[in-house]
């Protein structure tokens, strides 16, 4: 059975919820909370017992208070794009969603920064800055929903990752309320300078999977727009032909702002859904975007064309168009949505091998599509390794859920065996706890749990997530079927 929460929600909670937030910012009727049961990693449900929708950090400190006196776990929480499980409200508790904190409070063109709420999505920073030139970096691929503080918290990527990096590297500070209800600011503050003296509390923070607390609002980095594009459809007939461009690309010394990979079936997905011209019958496709001054670009694009040919690229295009570019990143981006033509079901994995075993993985990710009899797309950051298999499956039947879990621990495994990671962007959550005791020593996960002890010493802000031996919900048979 699944776990009873630390402490019931007694009538006095509510009624002090409601002395601080409007009635509309509690939710609590059991079709209100069904919506809050899982982020985007659905193979595991639970109902939070209450959900509350401040609208400000003082809300949001009143709700942490009022949960501290009554020893009620509280997850926080955003768009619920996350794939790992890290919003499960494992043992119920309040769900603190920052949806409605969704302001943009100043665009500092001469800094180049902004000052943003945790509920603002990713692709609003951009909108807001691109008149003058800049845009914001981190583009995962439900940017358009995906918020700034949910990207704090799983440090999350973006095709774009290879040359900008990741969240990590844009944000310049941000505001977090404590457990306790403490109110505190890590990093630059948007008053100063970007050099901060100290300990890096931000860097320490940012990945936490909102183990630390509740982040309010967020001063992120924004950087001037490449002066011009070359973005190419490279059209091979196997992974192995592909991934083997990828390595000579990077090897050469270039840098592409992105290297993207779709396999023949997430192709012929996505083509029916979108239409852009994709070749059915091809084994994989490479997207590369070159960018920067244009001075040097056509010399690139050229080196790049000869590299994909050199490996049996049997046609390379250019975007001919700033309307055709962005048709070509809408159907990746939205790749995933495509996969409910495949399947009414997908488990997304999100491992990490070095580049040059690439094909290695894609052959074993095939095996393994053959040995659990499960179809696995495959559409991924090939320029920095980081694989996303989708899993497919119909939750309906039991025994296609517990070969899916299988499926995909047996891909993760594989990744940990090749020297690689089990996560390069989704986070561990609930999904991959058992990794960490794979990929890190004790005394590296007891490090970690001092961490977080220090910004949350009861750990309840939640609860549940990335460390081997925390509970799970209990009636979860396909796991333990998936590993007996």
């Amino acid at each position: 059975m699944i776990a009873t929460p630390q402490a019931a929600l007694t009538p006095e909670f509510i009624a002090a919820l409601r002395e601080f937030l409007p009635a509309d910012a509690i939710l609590s009727h059991p079709d209100e909370l069904l919506v809050y049961e899982c982020d985007a990693y659905t193979i595991e449900k639970r109902s939070p017992d209450l959900v509350v929708l401040p609208s400000t950090t003082a809300e949001v400190v009143s709700v942490v208070e009022l949960c501290a006196r009554h020893q009620v776990p509280f997850i926080p929480r955003g768009a619920g794009t996350n794939l790992s499980g890290a919003l499960l409200p494992v043992e119920g508790g309040v769900i603190i969603a920052v949806t409605r904190m969704n302001r943009i409070l100043n665009v500092d063109f001469a800094n180049r920064r902004a000052l943003v709420e945790a509920g603002c999505v990713n692709a609003w920073v951009t909108t807001a800055a691109k008149s003058r030139g800049l845009f914001y970096a981190p583009d995962p691929s439900s940017q358009t929903a995906c918020t700034i503080g949910g990207n704090i918290a799983t440090n999350s990527g973006g095709p774009h990752t290879l040359k900008y990096g990741v969240t990590t590297n844009h944000i310049l500070g941000f505001e977090m309320v404590l457990p306790d209800g403490e109110v505190v600011w890590l990093g630059t503050k948007p008053d100063q300078g970007e050099d901060v003296e100290g300990y890096d509390l931000r860097g320490a923070a940012v990945g936490s999977e909102g183990m630390f607390g509740v982040v309010t609002r967020a001063l992120v980095r924004l950087i001037r727009a490449p002066e011009s594009f070359k973005t190419m459809l490279g059209v091979f007939e196997s992974v192995d032909d592909a991934s083997q461009a990828v390595s000579e690309i990077i090897a050469a010394g270039i840098i592409p702002g992105a290297l993207e990979m779709m396999d023949q079936l997430i192709t012929q997905a996505v083509e029916a859904a979108y239409h852009f011209g994709f070749p059915l019958d091809a084994g994989a496709l490479l997207i590369v975007e070159l960018d920067g001054a244009a001075a040097g670009l056509d010399r690139q694009a050229d080196r790049v064309i000869a590299i994909c040919r050199k490996n049996l690229a049997r046609d390379v295009r250019l975007a001919r168009s700033d309307e055709e570019r962005a048709l070509l990143w809408k159907c990746r981006k939205r790749a995933f949505g495509a996969i409910g033509r495949l399947s009414p079901n997908y488990l997304t994995q999100d491992g990490v091998v070095p580049r040059s075993k690439l094909p290695e993985i894609m052959r074993f990710i095939k095996a393994t599509s053959e040995r659990f009899q499960l179809r696995i797309p495959n559409v991924f950051h090939a320029g920095d390794g980081n694989i996303h298999p989708l899993v497919l499956y119909d939750e309906r039947d039991p025994d296609q859920v517990r070969r899916a879990v299988a499926a995909g621990e047996a891909i993760l495994e594989k990744c940990v065996e090749m020297g690689g990671s089990v996560t390069g962007e989704h986070g561990i959550g609930v999904e991959k706890m058992d990794f960490m005791a794979r990929q890190f020593s004790s005394a590296d996960l007891e490090a970690m749990r001092m961490l977080r002890r220090v910004f949350d010493p009861q750990g309840r802000c939640n609860p549940h997530k990335m460390f081997p031996g925390s509970k799970r919900c209990g009636d979860f048979a396909p796991r333990k079927q998936a590993s007996a």
